[in-house]
């Protein structure tokens, strides 16, 4: 089974995606990473991120691994455990802005297909349901109001960024939908047959359960 999750950033993709990976055995493929990874890359080189060519080179010879179970998966770039260096919001920010080069699209989804090709899967990002695996088994769609995914950014930063604002991660989030939705090159959308759910008046765990009752309803049909 391939299971895909999409949805604008904060709406809880990689952490239910972790939590429905781990409570049915499969695979977590948390392909925002990957972009995180790049972005690192990039920062630490001498180019600029909207220098499309250099960014799209940096993709391509970047050797990016996630290993581990989902409670600990690790993010290696070129061998070398990045996953804790990659959680800030320079690395986010950097990252949102690379993800819109279709370069560097191309190489990351091809490296996705490639990673989730034999199935026993859970991917979330921004196109898994429409580009990387448009014939996935489920598809999830999850979203909440700007304010309400600034907020939980902004809780889970600010354990790392003690001079954190809200309201310059609610600026933002709401820069990264722009971009998101308005890039040439996959864009965020929903697709036709995704599941959506708005989790802005659940918590976590609610939606979880809302996942988990729809893939055992369709685990059923088989």
């Amino acid at each position: 089974m391939i299971i895909a999750i999409d949805g604008p950033s904060g709406a809880g993709k990689s952490t239910l995606g972790r939590m429905l990976a781990r409570k049915l055995g499969l695979l977590y493929l948390d392909t925002g990473a990957m972009y995180r990874a790049v972005a690192y890359a990039a920062l630490r080189s001498d180019a600029s991120t909207t220098d499309a060519e250099a960014m799209a080179k940096i993709a391509r010879e970047a050797h990016i691994d996630l290993v581990g179970d989902p409670d600990s998966l690790q993010v290696l770039l070129d061998g070398r455990d990045i996953s804790h260096e990659i959680r800030n919001e320079q690395i986010g920010h950097a990252a949102s802005m690379i993800s819109a080069i279709p370069e560097v699209r191309r190489e990351l989804v091809r490296r996705q297909r490639e990673m989730g090709a034999h199935g026993g899967v859970v991917l979330d990002g921004r196109d898994i349901g429409t580009v990387v695996f448009p014939d996935a088994d489920i598809k999830f769609f999850l979203t909440a109001t700007p304010e309400q995914r600034a907020e939980r950014r902004f809780d889970e930063e600010r354990r790392r960024e003690a001079d954190l604002n809200y309201e310059e991660v609610l600026h933002d989030i709401n820069a990264r939908d722009r971009r998101d939705a308005s890039r040439a090159d996959s864009p965020l959308a929903i697709a036709d047959d995704a599941i959506v759910l708005d989790s802005t008046e659940l918590s976590i765990e609610d939606v979880f359960e809302r996942i988990l009752e729809v893939v055992r309803e369709r685990e059923a049909r088989k």
